[in-house]
């Protein structure tokens, strides 16, 4: 789980302001960061299924946000994508 620090500065990062969570960047900023843990979770705990499964839904709804970002601005797809470094 996140701690408040870590996501309060992926708000301000990527937000237009301190409390603006709803923006899709910085949705998609706190999924990569969940994500990133629970891959690492897993990694460790082979046979926990339960995370498993959460870390495919949760790699979907970064996905689904992506795709809207791609279709609707696609400046603000590459930057955010260029900013996480989510393609190699």
């Amino acid at each position: 789980m996140l701690n408040s620090e870590i996501k309060s500065e992926l708000v301000s990062k990527f937000g237009a302001n301190a409390t603006d969570t709803g923006k899709s960047e910085v949705q998609i900023a706190i999924f990569t960061e969940r994500i990133k843990e629970l891959t690492a979770h897993v990694n460790i705990h082979k046979k926990d299924n339960h995370t498993r499964r959460g870390l495919i839904t949760l790699v979907a709804k970064r996905r689904k946000l992506l795709d809207y970002l791609a279709t609707n601005d696609i400046a603000r797809y590459r930057k955010i994508i260029a900013d996480l470094g989510l393609r190699k």
